[in-house]
């Protein structure tokens, strides 16, 4: 049994149902991909487990199932960075990151959450007064996953960390998300980049139309031409190097 087992999962927009009673599970201490294309569903399978839109199935996170609110999700380790990093212009790099500790109940963690950061982020160290709203687009998304991580996620969720970056912050960013996952923390990775999460995770997910149409191990989609012909761009195998 996963860390987070969806049972059934169905969300609206409008009256129109976008996911179509989906079911996942997440290993515990493992990456997990969900790739597919532009408005397969990727997104809102996130937003659903956050809180964020209203749905319906059962969510069993941890053995108990998963609250509806957003702010008590955040409480019980499941945080989100989302699509676009959103930080907090006007506020300087370690105000957003002490924001990401709202939760904490032990103030005194605070500080040692945040050399943890800059160890795991030296360039967020180096810009620890400057406003967030200057950062460059990578240094943004750097700055979105560590103050996810200051919530001490039990399981963090990425929502297309590499959109709008170029392709050397793309790489960094991978290796940041690789790192943060050999820690022990738990990853749902949403991403249009489909062969590099698929170069990451130990298992994923291929959804198309608001259901999950494959479920394998990261390689062995890599190594499916079905999936290489349709996400990939190519028929052969594919080098993760």
């Amino acid at each position: 049994m996963g860390i987070l087992e969806v049972t059934d999962l169905r969300v609206w927009y409008d009256g129109l149902e976008a996911i179509h009673g989906i079911d996942l599970s997440l290993p515990e201490g493992e990456i997990t991909a969900v790739i597919g294309s532009n408005g397969a569903g990727k997104s809102t399978i996130i937003k659903a487990i956050s809180g964020m839109v209203k749905r319906s199935g059962k969510l069993i996170f941890q053995n108990r199932d998963l609250p509806e609110k957003s702010n008590e999700i955040v409480r019980r380790g499941v945080v989100q960075v989302p699509e676009g990093r959103k930080v907090f212009a006007g506020l300087t790099v370690e105000e957003n990151l002490r924001l990401g500790a709202y939760t904490n109940s032990h103030p005194k963690e605070i500080p040692e959450l945040l050399e943890k950061q800059y160890e795991t982020f030296p360039r967020l160290k180096e810009r620890r007064n400057q406003d967030s709203g200057t950062l460059s687009g990578g240094e943004q998304q750097m700055l979105a996953i560590a103050r996810a991580l200051m919530a001490k996620p039990l399981l963090l969720m990425l929502d297309e960390p590499s959109l709008g970056l170029a392709p050397i912050l793309v790489s960094e960013v991978f290796n940041n998300i690789v790192q943060i996952g050999q820690s022990g923390t738990t990853i749902l990775l949403v991403e249009q980049n489909a062969r590099k999460s698929l170069c990451i995770c130990s298992k994923a997910y291929v959804i198309e139309n608001g259901r999950i149409v494959i479920e394998d191990t990261g390689e062995n989609l890599l190594n499916n031409k079905e999936i290489a012909n349709a996400y990939l761009g190519s028929s052969k195998r594919l080098s993760c190097n």
